[in-house]
């Protein structure tokens, strides 16, 4: 069973339930991706979402990956991927799948780049961290990008959120 635990704090909308939106995106994310099966592991896994600030985000990205900028999520999995499938069949304890952590000021600014809300664009992020630490990649070749933005997609129309890579032509009057 999945366990999410999630913190919000500071600029994040205190009137959302943001432990609630986490809970969801990871729980979506999972069964849509080729790890479903952790969603009925007798196994306790667990994911920590915190939704902070860009300063926070930045000194993690400089820290962990080299790079003195804020981003919009970072991931931080725990577990080997090639791991995830035994794990899942494990009768009893607990794991750490790992960390998402989201940046306030770049997911609201993206947001409404997209015209969406925070929330919207904060479940799209939460997802993308979610298969970050189930071993999805988009930077190694344009069929694992490909196929992460398929499960991506999946795990977003099934928590009510439209396609966010839809390219929409407007219509010239």
């Amino acid at each position: 069973m999945i366990l999410v635990e999630a913190d919000a704090g500071g600029e994040w909308d205190s009137r959302i339930d943001w432990e609630e939106l986490a809970e969801r995106a990871v729980l979506s994310a999972v069964a849509c991706s080729s790890h479903a099966s952790l969603n009925n592991s007798d196994l306790a896994i667990e994911v920590s979402v915190k939704f902070t600030d860009d300063d926070e985000v930045k000194a993690l990205n400089a820290a962990y990956r080299g790079k003195d900028k804020a981003t919009n999520v970072l991931s931080f999995p725990m577990m080997e991927p090639e791991l995830l499938d035994s794990i899942a069949a494990a009768d009893g304890g607990d794991v750490l799948l790992g960390d998402v952590v989201l940046a306030h000021g770049i997911c609201a600014s993206e947001a409404a780049e997209k015209g969406v809300s925070t929330e919207t664009h904060a479940s799209h992020l939460v997802v993308h961290g979610t298969l970050h630490l189930l071993g999805y990649d988009h930077e190694t070749s344009d069929e694992d990008a490909d196929e992460m933005e398929r499960v991506e997609r999946e795990a977003l129309s099934a928590i009510g959120i439209s396609d966010p890579y839809a390219v929409t032509e407007v219509e010239a009057h």
